[in-house]
């Protein structure tokens, strides 16, 4: 009897090199574009104290109550796989004593680990591109980042895209506003799906996020954050609008955007997409002033956003992902060691290499399409006499002769080309 494959666990799927391609371009993008606005890589544990998000991101949140994945070690310590990476992010800023030290700009690339049910675009195990700005004092500074998440997306080439921004306003004007939205929600109780009526009494703003059709027609006239806002916070959404003016960043109001975490405040954004469906928020951030002092540290100011790579990998193609450079054909027994001598030689001129191994012509252009590559030296032994190559371009059937120590800067000169 054969023995049973194993399979990986439920919502936790294997990164193949295709997607890999796929979610590298986008690593690039971001660390091109966001060290131009001086930020800083950062590398965050994936296992933290159940503690630090039970604080941060709220008892009553669905990430706590329903999908972490938390433990007790053989230490007897309560830890758990990182939902999110916020709230490890303010604790690494206060553990490296770092709250004197300036502004910090700070940005992050690895898994977060949530049990919801999974779906297109949402895993368990999802990748995920963090950005945190450690003393964000004012409308500017949020402008700024969400300017920079605008230029991530367009470095990659997404079209289709809409930022949304809201305000969530703050500790002055918030309790006002919920207690007009209790009273709006409770008149409608019987008509809310079991979730929302669950969330009237623990985060009622999460209500407005509902995606249930029958919830969002009973929330048509439910009053909005915007039309309540303290005069402090007016100053400050105002204030992010001249900015995003100012650098030329589109956008809209959207007064349902309240985020799911209890720890945002004031400024609230989305970016989203009609390409994929009903999940269509491909980036998400906001500000949250409030949770440095609430894990123990002074009174700071931040703002960041996140985006999953899975979802923005689907919004690329493959073939915009690297692909072979330059595979290496070689018609003959006699010149598999020339030819290998070749391709390694390319190798150290920094070009992705295949060498198809020897045998048929037929075969080793079975394994040039398999590989999909962009250019294909041919080296038979006639070449190999006197030096030379024939060069082929897999995209437009072109060939030509060239000598060996032409063949470097020929290649040079074609990829340069096809990325302008």
């Amino acid at each position: 009897m054969a023995a049973k494959k194993l399979q990986s666990i439920r919502g936790i799927h294997d990164g193949l090199p295709a997607e890999v391609r796929l979610w590298q371009k986008v690593e690039s993008a971001a660390r091109k574009v966001f060290s131009t606005y001086a930020f800083s890589e950062v590398r965050l544990p994936i296992l933290e104290p159940t503690e630090l998000f039970v604080r941060s991101i709220g008892e009553a949140t669905d990430i706590v109550s329903k999908e972490m994945y938390a433990f007790t070690d053989q230490g007897n310590d309560n830890i758990c796989l990182r939902p999110e990476g916020t709230a490890g992010s303010v604790r690494a800023y206060l553990q490296g004593g770092l709250t004197r030290s300036g502004t910090q700009r700070w940005f992050y690339i690895g898994p977060m680990f949530r049990r919801e049910r999974p779906q297109k675009g949402r895993l368990r195990q999802f990748q995920q591109i963090g950005v945190e700005m450690f003393g964000a004092n004012g409308p500017l500074e949020d402008a700024e980042v969400l300017a920079m998440a605008h230029n991530f997306l367009s470095e990659l080439g997404i079209s289709g895209l809409q930022l949304e921004v809201n305000s969530l306003g703050c500790s002055a004007c918030r309790p006002g506003y919920r207690e007009a939205l209790l009273t709006y929600l409770n008149e409608r109780s019987d008509k809310l799906c079991e979730t929302c009526v669950e969330r009237v009494d623990k985060n009622p703003m999460r209500v407005l996020d509902c995606k249930e059709t029958s919830c969002q027609a009973e929330l048509n006239d439910a009053p909005e954050m915007v039309n309540h806002l303290c005069e402090g916070c007016e100053t400050h959404f105002s204030g992010l609008k001249v900015g995003l003016h100012a650098l030329n960043v589109p956008y809209k109001i959207n007064a349902r955007i309240v985020r799911g975490l209890d720890y945002y405040n004031r400024t609230a954004f989305e970016i989203v997409t009609d390409q994929l469906g009903s999940q269509g928020t491909v980036l998400a951030g906001g500000r949250y002033d409030g949770l440095v002092t609430e894990l123990g540290g002074p009174a700071t100011s931040a703002i960041g956003f996140a985006a999953g790579l899975e979802r923005l990998g689907m919004l690329l193609n493959e073939t915009d992902a690297a692909l072979v450079d330059v595979a290496v054909v070689a018609l003959g027994e006699e010149v598999i060691s020339y030819s290998m001598q070749q391709a390694a030689q390319l190798r150290g001129e920094g070009f992705s290499v295949v060498h198809c191994g020897g045998g048929s012509a037929k075969r080793q252009f079975k394994v040039v399409d398999r590989e999909g590559a962009r250019f294909v030296v041919i080296i038979g032994e006639e070449e190999m006499q006197q030096a030379r190559v024939t060069l082929k371009d897999m995209a437009t059937g072109d060939q030509q002769q060239l000598s060996v120590d032409k063949l470097t800067a020929v290649l040079g000169k074609s990829s340069k080309a096809e990325t302008i």
